[in-house]
């Protein structure tokens, strides 16, 4: 399961945002191409996230679609897997954007004197 290498390195990135204090909710923007799936990143998060500023935070996973762009008929699709071909014209030499990312876009952070949310 590569859900746990992704998640090793978000916690990285959420310990350092959250500088100690305790983090009851993570958003993470992943593009569709990291192939994750949510069930099993919520579980990998959560075993990995024991012990630390994290454990028992709540995961927001916000999934981000590829677009593809047929340089040959300007045809423009969005889709959840890979695009290899242009449903439109068949052809093959696409411009791609989106699919890949990986974000941490926000922490929701406890502490006094009431819950803050820290843009990440």
């Amino acid at each position: 399961m590569h859900e746990f290498g992704l998640c090793q390195s978000i916690l990285t990135a959420v310990e350092g945002k959250a500088a100690g204090r305790r983090v009851t909710g993570v958003r993470i923007r992943i593009g569709t191409l990291h192939r994750v799936f949510d069930e099993a990143f919520d579980q990998a998060f959560s075993l990995m996230s024991e012990g630390t500023v994290a454990d028992g935070a709540e995961v927001d996973l916000v999934v981000v679609p590829v677009q593809a762009t047929c340089r040959a008929c300007g045809e423009v699709t969005v889709s959840q897997d890979q695009v290899v071909v242009c449903p439109q014209c068949g052809a093959t030499e696409l411009d791609r954007q989106g699919g890949d990312e990986l974000i941490l876009e926000s922490l929701v952070l406890e502490g006094p004197p009431a819950e803050s949310e820290v843009t990440a």
